[in-house]
């Protein structure tokens, strides 16, 4: 791909955004950058950017900025509707995403996965996995470093682990994983997507240019996930915690079993691992039919496993106080993730919830907040509307922060008990991001006397 002296904008200057910016003025491109915040708000981004011959739009984007390009670039967190986007590709001017652009620039085989809830923890899971198999590895995309990070460098890795995003997947075209991972499907987004379709849709655009040499692993027991198998050119792998799958890992009482095209079996065993819950079974066995992929042995599969101490902000044991033990799931942003989280416990849980609304069904969680949580604090933007679904069935109060959450929770909980945050909703109303609404949890727990 082509990119000395185009014109070239990128819409969007976060994270990918700035290194974006920095690869297409490395390549000789002509670049302007466009972002809906002021120059204030991207001050850390910005800062990389100073001094190199790019024409910012800051403070909003006008129809005249993007109409001269040859090439639109957008960044994960803008949507294809914004008005002057569509303009734009009404003209012609085509638009891609950072993950295409970084593609048609790699040089290495690429392991994506995605999924509504897991991405992180079995995209983490398996670069451990191929590590510790002796194997070079980079791991990022959604996580960690931008893909279009790593193009730049010299690509002397044997395999490129990445984690992607619905957001990411829109904007594809040429984009062909060697292996694929699609996890699982619930509601979320629907603040960006008109219909829980389109967010299907999306999330399917990563198996759109796979061939048959190439593979895609799919969780059998979704049924909106395995309803995607047929008419899919690659090599199918299933995993599933409910039966035997023909080429791919299943849950026994013995362990996970992963089933090779080869006819071999293999068993990994769980006695020894540190992570928890079912949605965790889940991500292990999508980790393991990947890594087999790759060409990892069992012992070095099986030591990762029992080392794995689990991901920052999902499902994080903090502390133990009173007898009550509290858990940081800040990562978990939607329904479907709640579900799994409450699932992992058999104590009566106090969870703090709430936080900037999705737009997506509460429904899901009634079952489970009737039968195990024992209290409810909500927070942030949707409290009232998760009040509305949810406060009738368990002992609820509507607070108005997370320092108020905790406190209340601590009063609550009695000894044996759990204190999760587990908040349903993105993190966007009160803070920067899940990372930065997790550490807070955190501090006012270790705060607690």
């Amino acid at each position: 791909m082509e990119l000395k002296s185009k014109n070239i904008l990128v819409v969007g200057l976060a994270r990918t955004g700035a290194a974006t910016v920095q690869f297409l003025v490395r390549r000789g491109a002509k670049v302007k950058a466009s972002d809906a915040k002021t120059a204030a708000e991207l001050a850390p981004f910005l800062e990389p950017l100073r001094g190199l011959p790019v024409e910012f739009e800051l403070g909003g984007h006008t129809e005249s900025f993007f109409s001269d390009s040859d090439l639109i670039v957008i960044s994960p967190g803008v949507p294809l509707d914004l008005p002057p986007v569509v303009k734009a590709r009404a003209k012609g001017i085509p638009v891609i995403g950072e993950v295409e652009l970084a593609f048609r620039f790699l040089r290495r085989p690429l392991i994506a996965i995605t999924g509504t809830n897991g991405k992180t923890t079995t995209t983490t899971l398996v670069g451990e996995m191929l590590k510790g198999s002796g194997k070079k590895v980079f791991v990022g995309g959604n996580i960690g470093n931008p893909l279009i990070a790593y193009v730049e460098g010299p690509q002397d890795e044997d395999w490129v682990v990445a984690e992607i995003s619905s957001f990411q997947l829109e904007a594809v075209g040429d984009f062909r994983p060697k292996i694929s991972a699609l996890l699982n499907l619930t509601e979320d987004h629907l603040d960006r997507y008109e219909t829980f379709e389109d967010y299907a849709a999306a999330k399917e655009r990563i198996f759109a240019r796979q061939k048959k040499e190439d593979y895609a692993l799919l969780n059998a027991d979704d049924p909106l996930v395995s309803a995607r198998v047929p008419g899919l050119e690659p090599q199918v792998l299933l995993f599933s915690a409910r039966r035997a799958v023909p080429f791919g890992s299943y849950l026994t009482p013995e362990g996970i079993i992963f089933q090779g095209l080869n006819g071999t079996r293999e068993r990994f065993d769980l006695g020894r691992i540190r992570i928890k819950g079912a949605h965790n079974l889940e991500n292990l066995m999508a980790a393991i039919a990947v890594a087999k992929m790759c060409g990892c042995p069992r012992e070095a599969l099986q030591r990762v496993m029992d080392e794995f101490p689990g991901i920052e902000h999902r499902l994080e044991w903090v502390r133990r106080l009173d007898g009550v033990s509290y858990f940081n799931d800040s990562k978990g942003t939607n329904v479907g993730s709640v579900v799994k989280s409450l699932q992992s416990f058999r104590e009566p849980v106090i969870l703090i919830a709430g936080g900037k609304d999705k737009g997506g069904d509460y429904g899901p969680l009634k079952g489970l907040i009737a039968e195990r949580v024992r209290g409810l604090a909500l927070i942030g933007e949707a409290k009232e509307r998760m009040f509305s679904a949810l406060g009738g069935l368990t002992e609820s109060a509507r607070l108005g922060s997370l320092e108020e959450a905790v406190r209340w929770a601590r009063s609550k909980a009695r000894p044996g008990e759990i204190v999760l945050l587990s908040p349903a909703c993105s993190s966007y109303d009160m803070f920067t991001n899940y990372q930065e609404r997790g550490k807070r949890f955190k501090e006012v727990v270790h705060g607690l006397t």
